[in-house]
């Protein structure tokens, strides 16, 4: 059974995050379907925008926890998923249906544009699982809010708003929950009804002098993941989310 869902209308791909019962939570199966889809979708002749979405009423609950120790190998992992997005060359609209936690929340940072429901809330929650932030966002969340809401938002693991998102340029409209997702692919028909290649080659030069340096942040949060994954601090808040209790952190 497929975890992502694909459909191609009018040049709008819309890419269905499907684990409803999970909050549409990444295991290496979302990253190896979600990394997948990105590829096909950037040598789709009839693909000319990529909408991402989420089914139910989550976005994406970000990593699943669930998962560690029960996953399957991953063909491109989080790593390969990344990459796939920094180096997709077509419009790529997020239109966050409801709470995007996690790599839910830093892939904002990687979209051309980002829509939310009214009752969306965003959560970067690395440092109160004990590691750090991922998706490329400590390299685009300064340059899209700024070096100290970027901070705020990536070190004191808080909620933010839909309307708080807007306020900081983490997303550029939010639409009523009601009839969210047709005002998203409504914003997605006026770039499909452009030039294909007009719309590449503009993306391309906004994009294509900063794709490096976000691979490059890729990296280095990758190797501070690996460093800090396991590690005292992240084993007592993967405990404490298991046994549903706040993790002490006193002494670390």
């Amino acid at each position: 059974m497929t975890v992502v869902d694909r459909q191609t209308i009018d040049g709008i791909t819309t890419v269905t995050l499907d684990r409803p019962d999970a909050l549409n939570s990444f295991n290496n199966t979302v990253f190896d379907e979600l990394c997948d889809t990105f590829l096909a979708a950037a040598t789709d002749e009839q693909c000319k925008v990529l909408v991402l979405t989420g089914a139910g009423r989550a976005f994406s609950a970000g990593a699943d926890l669930k998962a560690k120790g029960n996953d399957i190998t991953p063909r491109h992992g989080l790593a390969g998923l990344l990459e796939s997005i920094i180096d997709f060359p077509k419009p790529f609209i997020v239109a966050a249906n409801g709470l995007g936690v996690g790599i839910g929340c830093t892939i904002l940072g990687l979209a051309d544009v980002a829509f939310a429901a009214e009752s969306a809330r965003f959560r970067c929650p690395f440092s109160s699982l004990g590691i750090t932030a991922e998706a490329s966002s400590t390299y685009t969340f300064p340059r899209l809010l700024g070096h100290q809401r970027a901070s705020w938002i990536l070190l004191s693991a808080e909620w933010v708003s839909s309307a708080d998102a807007k306020d900081a340029g983490l997303v550029n409209e939010v639409f009523p929950d009601e009839g969210f997702l047709e005002a998203a692919i409504d914003k997605a028909r006026v770039l499909a009804a452009l030039p294909k290649d007009s719309l590449i080659q503009t993306k391309d030069l906004i994009v294509g002098p900063q794709r490096e340096a976000m691979k490059a942040a890729v990296r280095s949060e990758n190797a501070a993941l690996d460093r800090l994954s396991g590690g005292p601090a992240n084993q007592e808040a993967i405990a404490a989310f298991k046994e549903k209790r706040t993790a002490d952190f006193s002494s670390l």
